[in-house]
This record gives C-alpha cells, structure tokens and sequence, in this order.
C-alpha cells in the first residue's frame, strides 16, 4: 500500500482543483486517528479525510460514511474553534514529502482575519495531524503529542514552535535531471530499487521495482529514459490511477509494468484512494477491539473440535462392544478351565462357525468370576457411551457450527456488531454478565440490520451477527418478504422487502448473502431462498439458527463493487 510522495503529489494537485477557496461547514473526528472535515466549494459538498492510522495514513475525498462519537474529542473541538466556517487558501505539498499544508484563512473572537496551517504528515507511525497557528508559528494542538523524551528533535504540543521532520538528503525528483540520477547509481553493487529508494524523495519501493523492470538489465541510458518518463508524469500530473490485484491489493498512480494479474482504473486518485481503503481502517478498528473474542471463540471452537476427535474415537472403540460380551458368555461357558492367578485361558469360541480356538486375557488379581463380569461390564458401559456420545456428537457439531458463524461475524463486523456479538456471548453463558447490563438489560436498544437498496429500489436488509438475524428473521420481516442465506456455509440473514422481487433484485441479494458469508472469496456461491413463512427457529436452538424449506439455489460470486453500490448512505451524524 505505497501511500507515497508520488502518490501524495497526485492527490494534492486534485485537492487544490476541488477545494481551494471552499469554506469548511462540518468537522468530525470519528476516531482517534482520523478527522473528517466538509467542504462547501462550487456548489457541491467534498467531504476529506485525514487520517493518521499507523497503518493506513492518508487524505483524500471520501463517500465513506462515519460514526461519530456522541462527545467530540478534545482536538474535534479545537478544530471546530478555529477552522469552522473559515476558507481554505492554499493546498500545498512540501516538495515530493509526504507533508501537506492546508493554508486556511478565518475570523478570530474579535472579527480580525486569523490564518492558520492544518498540516498533515504522513509518515506511517510516525504520522501526525496537526493545526498551526501561521502569524506565531507555534502549535494550537495536535492529533498526536509527542514529548521531548520521545523525539529529541522535535517537541510536538500546545504552544511549542512547529519544526519540520529532518531532511532526508536526498534528490528531488522535480528539479533533479536524469545525468544527476544515474551518477548516484552504483551499477557494480546490486540492489538497484533499494539504492533508488535510498536517493530519491517520495519514491516507494513499489515504484523502484518498476524502474528496474522497465530499465531490465539495461545501462545508465535506458535508466536515463526510466527516469524521465516518470519525472514527466510529475511534472505535468499526468497519472493513471490503478488497483492491481495480485497476491495483495496495491495500487498507485503511475503504472506498474512489473504486476501482472487483475487492475482497475479510476478517474481520479481520490476515487482510487476512497475505493482501495474502505472499511480497511474499521476492519482494523474491530480486529483490535475483537481480539480478545476472537481469541476466546477459536479456543471455545479448537476445544470442541478436540471435543469431538474423543467421541469419534469412542463410538469406534463401541462398535466393537459385542466383542466384550461375547468374551465373557465364552469365559463364563469355561470358568472351569480358570485357575486363581491365571493371566490367559484358552477356550472353544462356539460363536464360530470352525469352532476354533481363542485365547482371553485374565486379570489374575481377579477371581474368574469377577474376570467375566468385567466383560459384561465393559460391554454394558460401551452400549450405554455410544447411545450417550452420539447424541454429544451432535451437540459438539452444532456447537463447532455455532462458534464458526460467530467467528465469520466478526470477520465482517462493525464496531457496534462486536458489542452486540459480546452481549450475545454474556446471554449465552459463555461470557460473565457486566452488572451494569443486567441493570440496563430493559433499557436494550433493538438490533439494527444494514440496509441496501436494489437496482430497482427494493430495499435489501442484511443481519450482520446473531441478534440482528434473529430480529430481522423472526420479527421484523413479513411473512411473504424473501429470505436468503449461503446454503450450509455460516453467513448472514438477508431480506427482501418484497413478496414478488425481480430476478436482478433476487440476484443482487444473493450476492450480499455471499458477500457477508464465509465464501465471500470463493466463486459460484450457493445461496438459498425462501419466504419467510417457511423460516423457522428450532425450540432451544442458538441465536440465529433456523430451518427452512421449499427453497429454491441461486449461484454468485461475490462483487464487492456491487455490494458497495447497493449500500444505502446513512444520514449525517450529529
């Protein structure tokens, strides 16, 4: 994911075309790590984000929408003193770094003209959002404090003077010719990408890589071209935004001769951007607030598979249970031939049809007697353990199958999905109750499924964990809507809000019900359908699992694409 200074060039040039002049309306701070901020500017509303996630750092425009915290944050706050209502003068990035300044001119208390710098860094999970004030030079506030003992070059808090990260010294692609590259290089050491990378600014290893592909094997003159016609892309911002789809995701925006395999296009690098990392931050979001239950639920499920390995083991061995009773009807029909002491006997085994001979081990601690009641009694117990394991079996399956469809609902959950899934696991036993809960259990918010709009209007809805499958099955639908799921693969309940939808509704619902299943990556999905009057939830069954008939099989590969075009977008967030 090269979020590069290439790349940051790119996206810049496009911001200052949309936003430059725009007056900023809104600012949010969905989370520690990002700002949302909307823009009014030639009769359109742009929404931007900034963001500083450790992992996925950028800006660009987004369609995303965001949940916003009830209490803004400190720094929201801060923002909104300063920057709302006031109009942003200058988009600038510093050189080919990954900085950016927005210029931004508003009014003070008093009504004076006041200009401040948001300024953001993008530096992996050194990156930093920060609002300068440009007439002190000092720092109002920043997304991120750093003290002096953990930088030594620079103090980043409320009132401190703004400095820049260190230079890196090395060559500006925009102003640097292509003699005074290719001098830089050492052909007799090798590793030319990573000499690349080392003496220019803003140039990732990705676009390393596909200068020596392009340059393959050649001299310093076909390096010379490489560099130049790059460089031509910068200078005229002329780019061609593209994912690529290979043993990962990536994209950029210069095109990337070396990856082969799947690519796609875009118009703009803030599509691209907008496109590449939806959900991924949230994803990553619920993965760390999550661990903890995912962690819990595989062991919950590694525990019942070894569960289930022992009673298979033991319906094997009671297979074998008319063994032991035979041995002791034989022993008992030869006690005479038993001795005190003795360890084996050897006796006519009349259950066969030779009559040939069989010996029974002893346990000579044991009077022959007590020797053939241990076989009657072994018998007895393996008839009575394969009655009671088999019915163990099957509870341990639907135990596996109940934890596997928690463990896939969390691979597509929200944040609120994983509270839900939590207070699901404390309602089941499985998790101890909070007394907090138990006091507000009456105060219980109704599940809420994600909503989807059909090509043709039909409204789609979608249960993302078991609470909002079972309310969206057994209360919220009516008896003639269309229900679907991924036949025999844990996934989501999904609803048609229609007694007679077209076949394309029927499709793209089938396509969610793949999407949100643990096949989202397979191909030719079966998925199930039927009314809801032919849904039924089993008397002590888990949340979630039901039965079903008179259905009909659809097959899909799920389109993500798709499935983002069908999301309906929720309203703005106080």
């Amino acid at each position: 994911m090269p979020f590069d200074g290439i790349v940051t060039r790119a996206v810049t040039e496009e911001l200052k075309a949309e936003l430059t002049l725009g007056k900023i309306t809104k600012i949010y701070q969905p989370t520690d790590t990002e700002v949302v901020l909307t823009i009014r500017n030639k009769r359109k509303n742009f929404v931007l984000l900034l963001s500083i996630h450790p992992t996925y750092a950028r800006m660009h425009l987004t369609n995303e929408q965001f949940a916003n915290p009830k209490e803004p944050p400190m720094f929201c706050m801060v923002l909104r003193k300063y920057l709302s209502g006031a109009f942003i003068e200058q988009i600038n990035q510093l050189g080919m770094e990954r900085i950016v300044q927005f210029t931004i001119q508003g009014r003070n208390e008093i009504g004076d003209l006041s200009t401040k710098k948001l300024i953001i860094e993008l530096m992996g999970k050194h990156s930093n959002l920060l609002l300068v004030d440009v007439e002190q030079g000092h720092i109002i506030d920043s997304l991120k404090h750093v003290s002096s003992s953990q930088n030594r070059h620079r103090t980043i808090l409320p009132g401190q003077a703004y400095l820049l990260p260190p230079k890196q010294e090395k060559l500006d692609p925009l102003t640097t010719d292509a003699e005074q590259f290719v001098n830089k290089l050492d052909f007799n050491a090798g590793k030319l990408d990573s000499q690349i990378i080392n003496y220019l600014t803003g140039f990732s290893p990705v676009i390393a890589k596909e200068m020596v592909h392009r340059a393959y094997l050649g001299d310093r003159s076909k390096y010379k071209q490489v560099f130049s016609d790059i460089q031509i892309h910068l200078l005229e911002n002329e780019y061609t935004p593209t994912i690529y789809q290979h043993q990962k995701e990536d994209f950029h925006v210069i095109p990337l001769t070396h990856i082969t395999g799947e690519n796609m296009t875009f118009s703009t690098t803030n599509t691209m951007l907008d496109q590449f990392y939806t959900g991924k931050a949230e994803r990553d979001r619920v993965k760390q607030q999550a661990k903890d239950l995912y962690r819990f639920l595989k062991n919950e499920r590694d525990k019942n598979r070894r569960k289930l390995k022992k009673h298979e083991q033991t319906i094997k061995k009671a297979k074998n249970k008319e063994k032991y009773q035979r041995l002791g009807e034989l022993l008992t029909a030869h006690l005479h031939l038993v001795s005190a002491g003795d360890q084996k006997v050897t006796v006519t085994d009349y259950y066969n049809p030779e009559q040939k001979k069989i010996t029974i081990d002893l346990d000579p601690t044991k009077t022959p007697s007590e020797n053939a009641q241990h076989y009657f009694k072994t018998y007895q117990k393996l008839k009575t353990s394969e009655h009671k394991v088999t019915a163990e079996i099957e509870k341990t399956k639907r135990e596996i199958d109940y934890l596997e469809q928690l463990l896939q609902q969390i691979d597509i959950a929200s944040s609120n999905d994983v509270q839900e899934i939590r207070e699901e696991l404390r309602e089941e036993g499985y998790l101890k109750k909070h007394m907090v809960a138990r006091k507000n259990k009456h105060m219980t918010k109704k599940p809420v499924p994600e909503k989807y709009i059909a090509s043709d209007g039909t409204t789609i809805l979608v249960g993302k964990n078991n609470k909002q499958n079972e309310y969206l099955t057994m209360k919220l639908a009516a008896r003639d809507d269309i229900w679907l799921h991924t036949k025999d693969i844990p996934g989501s309940h999904v609803v048609i809000r229609s007694k007679a939808p077209s076949d394309e509704t029927l499709q793209e619902a089938a396509q969610l019900a793949a999407y949100f299943s643990k096949s989202r990556q397979s191909s030719s999905v079966p998925v199930d359908y039927t009314k809801i009057r032919h849904v039924k939830k089993p008397n002590g069954a888990k949340p979630g699992f039901v039965t079903y008939d008179s259905q009909k099989t659809l097959f899909v590969t799920p389109n993500k694409q798709l499935v983002k075009q069908l999301k309906t977008p929720k309203e703005d967030s106080k």
